[in-house]
């Protein structure tokens, strides 16, 4: 018996490590993934500013996973048949799967804004935007959208233009009233201005009409002059997916041997409501789609048929937020909204964390020393936490 796990971001590493501990000896476990290295997909806007950075998010696979891996890109699926192809031409066969693959960075058609913009989804586009933007000395820079993704990298370009002293404008556009906007109306304030106290002009209802090597127009007409753009304006399915992300009911599955798990689908949790694609998500999504897995591969290796095994349904519940602009970081938790060195340690435990719970504790103390120049103070953060909301 096999199992296939198509993916090894947040939500396909996860879920390969518990069913690592979890599938009897006898099953076959194999991860496919384009890449043989995880990134940590959260922290690569540091890498903007901090190139070093990239080695500590980064982890190799091999190191972390004790079963069978495969580099290659999952080009097509059949959910409910048990088949995944692989670069187009060989098919992997699995009695259960799981869908990981993630989601890529969405364009809506919208003329000239794939030519001229820069995702921000692997370490090249990072590399490609500190580049870009250390070839400036003024002009301005503009960040198409504002969610935790635009805000961060913005954040950043605009504490590298203080390092290097240059004069560009760092813009960041929201086509909604608000940044942060699927988030607490108390923490889109704080982001507001913590992006403000950056530097940052933050511009909000302006959707992009189109985009061209030097000029970006808005729906309202106007023109803005841009030297650089990035694109961090929403997401859209793989292509093995036919750049959809399907919605999956609370307990994962998308066919009759197949879950999917992650930004890969659109997932309406136990209570009806849609879950916000995010790193957290994933990986509580991916603990529950394993225990799903491991016990509908029970039932299949008992084979005396009968009806399937009841399956755990995903609630959404997550104990806060948390984003970095620039030296500064806003998190929510709870009732609870803290910016400074008290969310920035939160922000750099969360990440140190996640790395240390796919076994790569050697990159997360790494990750600590490089991002934190003081000891975390646990006192002081719980003492922040007791603090009535701001």
């Amino acid at each position: 018996m096999r199992v296939a796990v198509l993916g090894a971001g947040y939500a396909g590493l996860t879920l390969a490590r518990k069913l690592e501990r979890t599938l009897p000896d006898d099953v076959e476990l194999v991860v496919v993934d384009e890449s043989a290295t995880h990134v940590v997909q959260h922290e690569l806007h540091r890498v903007v500013r901090r190139p070093s950075l990239a080695e500590e998010i980064s982890v190799d696979l091999d190191a972390v996973l004790d079963c069978e891996l495969r580099t290659a890109s999952v080009t097509a699926i059949d959910p409910d048949a048990g088949t995944a192809t692989l670069d187009g031409e060989e098919t992997l066969s699995y009695d259960v799967g799981a869908v990981c693959l993630g989601a890529r960075t969405a364009f809506y058609d919208l003329p000239g804004v794939r030519t001229h913009a820069t995702p921000l989804k692997r370490l090249d586009d990072a590399r490609e935007i500190r580049e870009a933007f250390l070839g400036l000395s003024s002009g301005r820079v503009v960040v198409g959208g504002a969610g935790l993704s635009g805000i961060q990298v913005a954040g950043e370009l605009a504490a590298l233009r203080d390092e290097e002293g240059t004069d560009t404008e760092v813009l960041l556009l929201e086509q909604e009233s608000e940044v942060a906007p699927t988030f607490p109306e108390s923490f889109q304030v704080a982001v507001h201005d913590a992006l403000v106290d950056a530097g940052v002009t933050v511009r909000t209802g302006d959707s992009v009409a189109r985009a061209d090597a030097e000029t970006i127009s808005l729906e309202n007409g106007e023109d803005l002059a841009c030297d650089q753009f990035v694109w961090t304006g929403g997401i859209t399915g793989t292509d093995a997916m036919g750049e959809e992300r399907p919605v999956v009911r609370a307990d994962l599955r998308l066919g009759e041997r197949t879950f999917a798990v992650g930004d890969a689908a659109r997932v309406v949790d136990s209570d009806g409501e849609a879950v916000p694609a995010s790193a957290s998500a994933a990986i509580r999504e991916a603990r529950v789609a394993g225990g799903n897995i491991a016990a509908l591969v029970d039932h299949l290796r008992d084979g005396r048929g009968g009806f399937e095994p009841r399956l755990t349904r995903y609630s959404f519940d997550v104990p806060g937020w948390l984003v970095s602009v620039g030296d500064d970081a806003v998190a929510k938790v709870g009732p609870t909204v803290l910016t400074g060195r008290t969310a920035l340690a939160l922000k750099t435990t969360v990440g140190a964390g996640y790395l240390g719970s796919v076994g790569a504790v050697e990159n997360a103390v790494d990750l600590v020393r490089e991002e934190l120049d003081v000891a975390i103070d646990e006192d002081e953060i719980d003492e922040a936490l007791s603090e009535p909301e701001k």
